[in-house]
């Protein structure tokens, strides 16, 4: 495995339709489920989420 992804390995549990629609999508464009959820981890807004607290 590469280092570099090697900080931190999660495992989530998806409800049959959540995992049905990121199996769909990633399907869809070809993408590894994996990318799919980095890509959505990293464009969370962070900012936004502390000032509300």
């Amino acid at each position: 495995m590469n280092k570099k992804w090697a900080a931190k390995r999660l495992t989530i549990n998806l409800t049959s339709s959540e995992a049905e629609k990121l199996e769909k999508y990633c399907s869809k464009t070809g993408r590894p489920a994996t990318d799919v959820i980095r890509e959505l981890i990293r464009s969370l807004a962070i900012e936004e989420v502390q000032n509300a607290s």
